[in-house]
């Protein structure tokens, strides 16, 4: 017993001695794997509130999203309301009309064209077929406005396309029948000092496309009918080439007036060159009729009238010696070459 005593004790001995060691290591394994863990953990804990941070802005931005998502439905919706407005107007010939021709007035006054001075809206004339009104007459130009769309807004709505196919045929057989309307009109006979063709205005550059599309002779068949079709892009360029054949022909113009006025001015200072001329003559003249009679006055009176001091006379002063004038007028030294072209009577007066 008392050996088993001692080994007992011993062995509880030895147990707590590893105990008190293994806890102690323990405690400085867990501080070791604390300390490696802890910037791990710290990091996590700051990926941990950017994701939050980054959740909260999606949440936000993705309402503010949704909001623009909506507000575009919204628009989109309004924009197809008054777009099937617009169409539907568009179906009256009269609104349709009055379109056009607002559309042709922005695309004149876009070219530089000024109203009432480099065009006439809705000018009548009376012809031998009757009363003519183009929608716009721009000087040496004559445009038209009153284009066909019904089978162009047909097309537009249906959403089959064998029946958009027939309703852009339709289109441009409409846009060909108005061309040959408008040729038989010949405005180019009414209008003078305009070129021998009407201009067939289309509001829109899908209109004249869509024609030209179904029909490509269109264009060749207008020109044989003195007829041109022209979108706003091609009248804008027809226009900037008739404003600038106008300016060309009033420099032309200015630079005849200014010839005339040349030779006018010319002739006027050949005249006042030969007042002057005359003058400086009349003044020589002048000059040597006054020698002459200082010459006679010296030689033959004041001689006589000074020998009365010379005889004792009292004279209060002496009478001085005249003096002939040597200095002669100064001629012009410009020649003028050329005898001056004739001029209207009534500048001749003036000159």
């Amino acid at each position: 017993k008392s050996n088993n005593s001692s080994f007992l004790q011993i062995a509880q001995e030895t147990l707590k001695r590893f105990q008190n060691d293994a806890k102690g290591d323990l405690e400085t394994r867990q501080k070791a794997v604390a300390d490696l863990v802890a910037p791990v953990r710290e990091s996590l804990s700051k990926v941990d509130a950017q994701i939050q941070q980054m959740e909260v802005a999606r949440g936000a931005a993705y309402g503010d999203l949704k909001a623009q998502v909506q507000s575009l439905i919204t628009t989109q919706k309004e924009l197809q309301s008054e777009t099937g407005n617009l169409v539907r107007a568009l179906r009256t010939p009269n609104v349709r009309g009055r379109w056009g021709e607002i559309q042709l007035r922005r695309v004149v006054e876009i070219a530089g064209m000024l109203s009432y001075c480099d065009f006439a809206e809705q000018e009548t004339i009376q012809s031998e077929s009757g009363r003519l009104r183009p929608d716009l007459v721009v000087k040496l130009l004559v445009v038209d406005a009153k284009t066909p769309l019904q089978a162009f807004l047909e097309a537009f709505e249906t959403t089959d396309e064998d029946t958009r196919r027939t309703c852009l045929a339709n289109h441009a057989r409409q846009v060909r029948d108005h061309m040959k309307t408008l040729s038989g009109k010949s405005y180019w006979e009414q209008f003078e000092a305009t070129p021998e063709f009407v201009v067939m205005f289309l509001p829109g550059e899908t209109f004249f496309s869509a024609a030209l599309e179904q029909d490509p002779g269109l264009i060749e068949q207008g020109v044989l009918q003195r007829v041109i079709p022209a979108s706003p892009t091609t009248l804008i360029a027809l226009l900037k080439a008739v404003a600038y054949g106008w300016n060309q022909e009033k420099l032309a113009r200015n630079a005849h007036e200014i010839s005339i006025l040349g030779k006018e001015l010319h002739e006027r200072l050949r005249k006042l060159a030969a007042h002057i001329t005359a003058v400086g003559t009349n003044l020589d003249r002048a000059v040597e009729a006054y020698n002459q009679a200082v010459g006679s006055l010296e030689n033959r009176v004041l001689v006589s009238a000074r020998k009365f001091a010379e005889l004792g006379a009292s004279v209060a002063e002496d009478i001085p010696a005249l003096e002939p004038i040597e200095t002669t007028a100064r001629a012009l030294s410009f020649e003028w070459d050329e005898e001056p072209t004739e001029i209207p009577s009534g500048d001749r007066k003036a000159g």
